[in-house]
């Protein structure tokens, strides 16, 4: 698949930072001397002091050292108690201040201080973790702190789960903060805090461990969760009404920036239109109708006399509404004349543009209620201005009266936007261009390739500035790459994120749309260039539209310009307004509610057809739908892994006749029983009828507001049934969802049984693959100790640590990457293996004929072998032809095998030895470039010469989607053929490559893919995974399957991660770590997983000199105490693969 580094597209609301002017100087400029931090401790120690006050579920006893080291332990090191109240010792910073606790005298890095809290622990229970610490005696001015527990269970194991870490510095106090929850009790849990390299001193001044929970959030779920439907029960009612209703007091609140006017109809109907309809407002004071439930009370609008589900009431935003901003919609609503007790309504904006079409956005849904108010949320974003934009309420059936009690559409970044001075921009000194508005002219900018022309107007008067007076065009542009630009060198940088906004349009050359992007070009001090690529947006020339996008500099550039560009010659780009400045720092974030997700449960309605009908069912198209017999009465393979025992299915299929386009297939809506965040499983059994001369492609699709979503794709050419499966997660409430059947030609008959959609439980499939975990990469040992005396060994005390795991985890870098000292760091401590994103790549070597670029592969080899980083080779060829360069495409045939078999020498001599693996011919299921030009022997020839001459490289194959079900181009199945294929015709084919960018991925669907291409006895790497979702902790969530499936399956051999570091990888929303260096949810699961993946234990040695335990293969440390002397003898050992019990001799 493509990838473009460096490129990050994703709107981003800018925010200004929340703290005051004078903590925000402090904070990014500190002070070395201490007269200046008077005011920046004052602050942080405020903070510290509003931070560590003990809540009152705090399980942490003496959490402050009130009581000096009361039931607080230091492990195998010393611990004092200092205060304002005493002197502090020399060695320890002025600047840490008030009581706190000194762990010194530390020789392991494991070493701190630690507390019992097994009695104050629940299984179950989410706990909060807060700790505030410093550090002392470092060389260095930060060191990492970490919150851990230590579980030791009923069977005498110990395991150890990591919490949080931060950054301890000797200047000030940094918070450590974390989230653990036990799903067990062990026999004992102590919370420990440690982490800084050995003889440096931890401080601590506080430490809060509190559950999540809390009883009024117990008591309101209780409520909310089991409501009562009978009218005699008036107590209960009562009591729910009050909790309703105060919950709706404090909702309705008009926030300081809501743009609905007259939102509660105190004034009335003043600035509200019933849309086709009627309305009038009713309150406390007047008599409410008789038809009105006398359960909603209060002010409140009535809209009545509806005939269509469209009318409602609606209000003119149109002039409190900027482009860019994220409003969030919050309306509280009910029913009346209803049948049925609930029904659906729903927010909408009507967006009217300035070619009068006309769009509608869908913001939210609620079913509204004849018993209670209802609350109706979500959340919308222009990124453009239409001429008029109306927000309104609708979606009760027609004859059913929609009542509203109060509507808020706020703009969540309200408070960072004070200082804007329109509604769409940030200015003043925090932007770094000069001139943004052009308000002194053309002063500051440039033309790139081009001229440009200042303006206050175009197009008699039909393209006016949307902010400020004036705007930018350009003229005479001859390339896509000619555009407006303005230096910035000097005013940016390095290791800063920055979040770009700019306004644009397009005008001329009969072109009414084209795409135009934010470029940054940056030459470093040797003179390279590097393009880095920071907005794209479709861009018309009725409107201006925001582009948004995000940057970041690595190394320390001479020359920094950024431009736009992007339209065809002869089309001009006009600038409005230009902002770069420091982004501000997401706020934290929190996982998604989901209420009764009801795992395994099928949202398909009568999708047993048990009642002989395809009721619940309709047809796509004018296709006829039946019920036929026949089909398997079992689960497909993949949902049985999900689901467990089930009862079988009924035997019955929908049988589809009469299709006229390959879209026509049964249908169902399943809007109302998706929830968001979930990630589903689909699987059915699917079969042709006769007809089909070819084979054919059975897909079961979901159309959510319009747009395909791929629920999973299978091949094929036979009259038998074939399992289908595949995955989807929904992040955005949509307003329809549907799932259809499709694909066969036109007259080909299709036939679907058992169709089943269901939440998956990812928890139980984790304790499966732990099982399967211990079997596959753990290995029982047995260390037997000799001495000159081993009579006096028995009962010496023993403590092993694992200090590498030998499984392969490894990432994607890239040249940049390594000018930034903080991305290595991580790099190198937390990866074994890396392979290259692009520098490797022929059209990185060699863009042009005859100029080898290898400078960049040169400088990354380096940098990896100095960190003992073993490397893959990605890769020798790419035969899709979208990526091979032009002047290759231009070749004769003669010439084309003369230039591949120069790129096979120049690459593999050059590095002979360097790499361990080379994927040879990338995604040859996807592409056929060279077989088509070369005939198809090239693919086997490129594997012989390379083996020839790199004879200890491993040679894989690497393509994308054999795991996910979603692609019938590379099924395993057709995976397995192409790789025998190539061994048929000699290719020494070592590895095989599974790319691993996937969406919503399911356990069951990647292990039977794993299951399936293990048959051929190679090893399998997953060679560049990602995962994706703007929610972190989902993003954790699908990331942790991945590398449970992988480390548990016995045919992975090793897991490459495409990146890791925000704004360096090929998908947005898939980073571990945040743009200027912070762990988010993401790699903090992995970090814990890396963690769980490392063996400890302790204990005495047998009778026999012998100690056992079962570990993880890798390398580990034996530290052997004696008791009497306290003399410690540390010994190394490493534990390989194998069935039998590992014998080693220790000889002390």
């Amino acid at each position: 698949m493509t990838r473009f580094l460096n490129c990050c597209f994703k709107n981003r609301v800018l925010k200004k930072n929340p703290l005051p002017q004078e903590s925000r100087d402090i904070m990014e400029k500190p002070s070395t001397s201490n007269a200046g931090t008077v005011f920046q401790n004052k602050i942080l120690n405020e903070e510290v002091k509003d931070s560590s006050i003990e809540p009152s579920n705090n399980i942490i006893l003496n959490h402050d050292f009130v009581g000096g080291l009361h039931l607080w332990q230091p492990n195998s090191c010393q611990a004092f108690v200092v205060s304002s109240e005493s002197d502090y010792p020399e060695t320890l910073s002025t600047k840490l201040t008030g009581r706190f606790a000194v762990i010194t005298n530390r020789k392991e890095h494991w070493q701190g201080l630690e507390q019992d809290i097994t009695e104050r622990v629940s299984a179950g229970t989410s706990y909060n973790v807060c700790a505030w610490v410093g550090i002392s005696g470092a060389l260095q001015s930060v060191a990492d702190v970490k919150a851990t527990l230590k579980l030791e269970h009923q069977d005498s194991s110990v395991s150890y789960l990591f919490i949080g870490s931060a950054s301890a510095s000797r200047e000030r106090w940094e918070k450590v903060e974390g989230t653990f929850t036990l799903s067990t009790v062990p026999r004992r849990v102590i919370f420990y805090l440690e982490g800084p390299s050995p003889c440096v001193d931890l401080l601590i001044r506080s430490a809060v461990v509190s559950s999540a929970g809390s009883i009024q959030s117990n008591v309101s779920r209780d409520i909310m969760e089991k409501p009562s439907t009978r009218n005699a029960n008036n107590g209960f009612f009562r009591a729910h009404n009050k909790n309703i209703n105060e919950e709706l007091k404090d909702s309705i609140m008009q926030p300081s920036n809501n743009i609905i006017l007259n939102h509660d109809f105190s004034g009335g109907l003043h600035l509200w239109h019933p849309n086709s309809c009627d309305a009038f407002v009713v309150s406390s004071e007047c008599s409410y109708p008789e038809t009105l439930s006398t359960k909603l009370t209060g002010r409140f609008a009535v809209i009545t006399n509806r005939k269509e589900h469209w009318q409602g009431l609606e209000q003119d935003i149109t002039e409190r509404v900027s482009v860019g901003y994220t409003y969030n919609v919050c309306a509280w609503v009910g029913i009346s004349g209803a049948l049925q007790s609930v029904a659906d309504v729903s927010a909408t904006l009507k967006l009217e543009h300035q070619d009068s079409s006309v769009s509608y956005l869908f913001i939210g849904r609620a079913s509204a209620s004849t018993e209670r108010w209802e609350k109706l949320e979500g959340t919308f974003t222009l990124s453009t201005v239409p001429r008029r934009v109306v927000f309104y309420l609708e979606g009760p059936s027609p004859c059913i009266d929609l009542l509203i009690r109060s509507v808020v559409v706020s703009c969540a970044s309200s408070i960072q936007s004070e200082s804007r001075s329109s509604g769409w921009f940030f200015d003043g000194e925090e932007n770094i261009i000069q001139n943004p508005k052009f308000d002194d002219g053309l002063n500051n900018w440039t033309g790139r390739g081009c001229n440009i022309v200042l303006h206050d107007s175009m197009a008699d008067g039909k393209v006016l500035p949307i902010s400020g007076k004036f705007f930018a065009s350009t003229a005479d542009r001859t390339q896509n790459w000619n555009g407006i630009q303005q230096e910035i060198t000097g005013r940016v940088q390095r290791k800063f994120a920055y979040e770009v906004v700019a306004i644009v349009r397009i005008y001329g050359n009969n072109v009414s749309s084209a795409n135009v992007r934010a470029t940054l070009w940056v030459q470093a001090a040797d003179l390279r260039d590097q393009y880095i690529g920071i907005a794209s947006a479709q861009v018309t020339d009725k409107d201006w539209v925001q582009l948004q996008g995000k940057f970041l500099l690595n190394g320390s550039p001479s020359r920094v310009v950024v431009y736009f560009e992007g339209p065809p010659p002869g089309t001009d780009i006009l600038l409005n307004n230009l902002v770069v400045r420091h982004a501000a720092k997401a706020p934290p974030p929190s996982p998604p509610l989901i209420e009764n997700a009801a795992f395994g449960v099928n949202i398909i309605a009568n999708s047993n057809l048990n009642d002989g009908t395809t009721n619940g069912w309709f047809p796509l198209g004018n296709c006829s739908l039946s019920v036929g017999k026949g089909s398997p009465h079992i689960y497909p393979p993949m949902a049985r892994d999900s689901l467990g025992p089930h009862e079988p299915l009924s035997g019955r299929y929908i049988l589809v006749t009469n299709r006229t386009q390959t879209w026509m297939g049964p249908a169902q809506m399943i809007t109302d029983k998706i929830k968001l965040y979930l990630t589903y499983q689909v699987s059915a059994w699917v079969r042709i009828g006769n007809g089909a001369t070819r084979p054919q492609n059975i897909g079961i699709a979901l159309g959510v507001d319009g747009q395909w979503v791929n629920g999973g794709q299978v091949e094929t050419n036979d009259d038998k049934w074939h399992e289908i499966g595949g995955s989807f997660r929904i992040e955005k409430q949509p307003a329809k969802v549907m799932v259809y059947l499709q694909g066969p030609d036109a007259g080909v008959d299709l036939m679907v049984a058992g169709l089943q959609i269901f939440p998956v439980d990812r928890e139980e499939r984790f304790r499966h693959l732990k099982k399967q975990t211990d079997k596959v990469r753990k290995r029982d040992v047995v260390l037997k100790f000799t001495a000159s005396d081993s009579g006096t060994l028995a009962g010496t005390f023993v403590k092993i640590r694992q200090t590498q795991n030998n499984f392969p985890f490894g990432s994607c870098v890239n040249r940049s990457q390594i000018d930034n000292e903080d991305f290595i760091d991580f790099f190198s401590k937390n990866f074994n293996w890396g392979v290259f994103g692009n520098e490797l790549k022929w059209y990185w070597t060699e863009p042009q004929q005859g100029n080898l670029n290898y400078k960049d592969a040169d400088e990354m080899l380096n940098i990896c072998a100095s960190h003992n980083i073993q490397l893959r080779g990605h890769c020798i060829f790419w035969e899709v032809e979208d990526t091979v360069q032009s002047w290759i495409r231009s070749l004769s045939k003669n010439d084309m095998m003369t230039a591949v078999q120069n790129r096979l020498t120049s690459l593999l001599t050059r590095y002979k030895g360097k790499f361990k693996h080379y994927d040879v011919n990338n995604e040859m299921l996807h592409g056929s470039f060279y077989q088509d030009h070369l005939g198809k022997d090239i693919r086997a020839n490129m594997f012989k010469i390379a083996s020839q001459l790199d004879p200890s490289a491993t040679l894989f194959v690497n393509d994308y989607h054999i795991e996910d079900g979603c692609d019938i181009k590379s099924t395993p199945e057709k995976y397995i053929a192409h790789i025998l294929d190539l061994q048929e015709q000699g290719a020494p084919v070592g590895g095989i490559g599974i790319q691993g960018h996937i969406d919503s991925p399911i356990g069951p669907i990647v292990s039977s893919a794993l299951d399936k291409l293990g048959i051929l006895g190679l090893p399998i790497w997953f060679t560049e995974v990602d995962v994706s979702s703007d929610n972190e902790f989902v993003r954790a969530d699908d990331l942790e399957v991945m590398l449970r499936e992988t480390f548990a399956h016995p045919a992975v051999e090793g897991v490459m991660l495409w990146g890791f570091w925000e704004l360096f990888m090929s998908r947005d929303n898939a980073h571990l770590v945040n743009a200027e260096g912070d762990l988010n949810e993401a790699g903090k699961r992995y970090l814990a997983l890396k963690k769980e993946w490392l063996s400890r234990a302790h204990g005495l040695i047998n009778e026999e000199c012998q100690f056992e335990f079962r570990g993880f293969h890798g390398s580990y440390q034996v530290e052997i105490v004696d008791a009497f002397s306290e003399n410690k003898v540390v010994k190394t050992f490493v534990v390989d693969q194998g069935e039998e019990p590992l014998v080693i001799s220790i000889n002390l």
